[in-house]
């Protein structure tokens, strides 16, 4: 796997002359922040070796390299989930490349479904912790201790100082935005009322099929991580409704300025 890594992390270094010090994983309706990138270069992730590629139609396989709030970025346009049948070493395999590519620091966006009874659709929330329910984990297999230890602390998933950094650039934009924790399961359904139900009974207040791994990953590594939610749809008894794709794309793109908004300060402040 190291071998793997190191020869990904290689060819993108020969096809650029960006050194990245911020990665950036974008989700579903929320590749709005690459218009923000001074974009250096472009690469395909078809084209580099051992890459997975994105069978996602809303998630667009490239790797974004450029200059954002006065930062060098490397940009996942589009990203890797378990349900595409990925094993959970592929999917968080980015993660790894990215940091041998130099960065410093990793920014995680998704949509999910909002449990907290006060959430309304289209709520911005920052991710403080999360749980994991995926039936797989990254860290599972012979332990790389090049990137780091058999059991890595995960008593500090998600960066305060970044948190409160980006509560306080929200409030001076007047952007309403939660704190709060995110649940992962694999999909690709959407959850039944009772699952639901059981998330928010065992502490979650929003839920969604990605992030998780790719964040215990990052912290494995010793990357302090940022992440940011769309609310695109309730999972509140009483304000349950179909939801299709499209509703969430839909509803992910009319707040994704205001997210972008937040994370391009963030990094230009840090």
């Amino acid at each position: 796997m190291l071998k793997a890594i190191n020869e990904a992390a290689e060819f993108i270094q020969s096809k650029t002359s960006i050194q990245p010090e911020i990665g950036i994983i974008l989700g579903t309706g929320l590749g709005g922040l690459v218009k923000e990138i001074e974009v250096i270069d472009e690469i395909p992730y078809e084209s580099i070796p051992h890459f997975p590629v994105s069978t996602v139609e809303s998630h667009k396989g490239k790797l974004i390299l450029g200059r954002l709030g006065g930062k060098t970025v490397v940009a996942m346009q589009g990203r890797f989930h378990y349900y595409e049948g990925y094993s959970m070493q592929e999917v968080t395999f980015p993660v790894r490349v990215m940091k041998i590519l130099g960065i410093q620091r990793l920014f995680v966006s998704n949509a999910s479904g909002g449990v907290n009874p006060d959430f309304e659709v289209g709520e911005i929330m920052i991710i403080n912790d999360h749980i994991n329910l995926m039936p797989a984990h990254p860290l599972i297999g012979k332990n790389i201790d090049e990137l780091g230890p058999r059991f890595p602390d995960m008593s500090e998933p998600y960066d305060t100082e970044m948190i409160e950094l980006a509560q306080k650039i929200a409030g001076e934009n007047d952007i309403k935005v939660s704190t709060g924790v995110y649940l992962g399961l694999t999909g690709p359904t959407l959850e039944t009322p009772a699952e639901y139900k059981y998330v928010r009974v065992i502490g979650a207040d929003a839920v969604g099929m990605s992030t998780v791994p790719e964040v215990i990953v990052a912290r494995h590594m010793e990357v302090p991580t940022f992440a940011i939610s769309i609310i695109t749809d309730l999972g509140v008894p009483g304000k349950i409704k179909k939801v299709s794709v499209q509703d969430v794309i839909n509803v992910a793109s009319r707040q994704e300025p205001k997210m972008t908004l937040i994370m391009k300060e963030l990094i230009s402040r840090i």
